[in-house]
């Protein structure tokens, strides 16, 4: 049985050092072999190929290792679980790795364009209302002369993913304009592929991506380095600032650099933000599998049992009975008060005794909770303020049966309201979004109600999930070898 691995050769060309020649052989490979027609096999994750001929680029299946290798001087960069080496040959770090297959899943072309989708006159709306805008004198502080003097650019996107603010050196500035690294663009990953704010906005952490590490061919002369940028009170994810440029960027200081200037940009927020209530608890459960509760000045992470816990009482501020909370928390009938009452006893000791009263189970002075402000946006009407703020599902992993009404409940209200308001900007933040990727309902709306010069991606993402359900229905139909015909 034969084992060849496809092959893939790229040369940037340009100037500078944004544009010496590289080739990129034995490409992103996820360990697994290549049939003859085209498609891949193998076990673990369903393998998707992307591009086409000689170019093709298998991905999928498990962490097996993968080789890259060019003609570069090496340079290490170092941090997690395994080294990348570009110059030479070497292992693509999981996090690269697992990005590359979502980009796949995701239908991004490796040869695409990131799509502009404000206007000038939107995009300063946009600017003007954004929190972010608040922080930018701090980061252009820390940034600008850092980005002009090394022919650099300092960008700053929101948490969908959209370029709001992309200035720097003027030349590097031209030269971004070729692939669309401008303000008004979406580069989140599942629209651009991978990329150091799209990845750092997906798995909300600092990302570093070097070179050949780039999901999309025309980026891959580019080196870049970002952080997602938080609420100081909620936590939640307000976007993320980003420094790129060309391979003098690949070096693990510039990671360090960008999560600096993102931590300073926090703290500038929580400055000039209202002083938090000391009698009031606020709760951020959406898009995480564990809470953040900020209480007294403080801020606490949950663990997923204290997250459920929080999350019910905050929806249920009457308060809930030991009964009744027990069946909201566990799947399985046979687990016992007892249990219930030791978590509730260990959530006690960390809150504080006077946080959390019994008989009822309840919190004592109430709690601003994320969902439930989305809730409250819906009723009113304020459908494009509630989906600015939906950070994403409650507690995506809990299962919980009252965690997941609540979710299925909020999710449903939210995408109905988006779908009946036929906005295509707010249909394309939930489209591209991790939860709404799939999401056949909204990519149908989406495709109706975007203008026709930014259809063609969008119609070809609709055939291809229509396509796939097609094919799980033909397979959910296929008679097994013990049915009778």
């Amino acid at each position: 049985m034969s084992t060849e691995f496809p092959r893939i050769t790229m040369s940037p060309t340009g100037r500078d050092d944004l544009d010496e020649e590289a080739e990129l052989s034995d490409a992103w490979v996820a360990g697994r072999a290549k049939q003859a027609d085209g498609t891949a096999r193998g076990g673990g994750e369903a393998g998707a190929t992307v591009g086409g001929g000689e170019a093709e680029t298998v991905i999928g299946g498990g962490e097996a290792g993968t080789a890259i290798g060019d003609r570069e001087t090496g340079t290490t960069i170092g941090g997690g679980e395994t080294e990348t080496t570009i110059g030479g040959r070497g292992t693509i770090r999981p996090l690269v790795a697992a990005s590359w297959r979502r980009s796949a899943r995701a239908r991004v072309s490796p040869d695409g364009a990131a799509r502009v989708e404000l206007d000038e006159d939107e995009l300063a709306d946009f600017r003007d209302g954004h929190p972010l805008a608040a922080a930018m004198p701090v980061i252009r502080e820390l940034m600008g002369a850092y980005a002009t003097d090394g022919e650099h650019l300092l960008a700053v996107c929101d948490a969908a993913g959209r370029m709001l603010w992309v200035e720097g050196h003027p030349a590097t500035l031209r030269k971004a304009r070729g692939m669309n690294f401008v303000a008004g663009a979406r580069w989140s990953e599942a629209a651009a592929g991978t990329n150091a704010p799209g990845t750092a906005l997906a798995v909300d952490r600092p990302v570093q991506v070097v070179a050949a590490e780039h999901f999309r061919h025309p980026v891959r002369a580019w080196t870049c380095a970002a952080a997602p940028v938080h609420d100081p009170r909620s936590g939640r994810v307000l976007g993320a600032v980003d420094i790129t440029g060309g391979r003098r960027l690949a070096h693990p200081h510039s990671l360090g650099f960008v999560q600096a200037v993102a931590r300073a940009a926090e703290s500038q927020l929580a400055l000039l933000g209202p002083a938090p209530e000391t009698d009031r608890a606020s709760l951020a459960a959406l898009g995480r599998d564990e809470a953040s509760l900020s209480l007294g000045g403080r801020r606490v992470r949950l663990s997923r049992r204290h997250s459920e816990i929080l999350v019910l009482l905050a929806h249920r501020p009457e308060g809930i009975g030991g009964d009744e909370l027990l069946t909201l928390l566990y799947e399985d009938e046979s687990v016992t008060p007892v249990t219930l009452r030791a978590e509730l006893s260990r959530l006690r000791a960390l809150l504080g005794p006077d946080v959390l009263r019994s008989r009822p189970y309840r919190l004592a002075g109430g709690v601003d909770a994320d969902f439930a402000a989305v809730d409250r946006r819906l009723a009113s009407g304020a459908v494009a303020a509630a989906a600015g703020e939906y950070a994403g599902p409650l507690l995506p992993a809990s299962l919980a049966p009252g965690v997941v009404r609540l979710r299925e409940r909020l999710a449903g209200r939210l995408r109905a309201a988006l779908v009946d308001r036929g906005d295509p900007g707010l249909l394309a933040d939930w489209a591209y979004s991790r939860w709404g990727e799939d999401d056949l309902v909204v990519w149908r709306a989406l495709c109706a109600a975007v203008p026709a010069a930014r259809l063609p991606p969008v119609r070809a993402r609709l055939d291809s999930l229509e396509a796939e359900l097609s094919a799980g229905a033909t397979v959910l139909q296929r008679p097994g070898p013990h049915t009778r015909r």
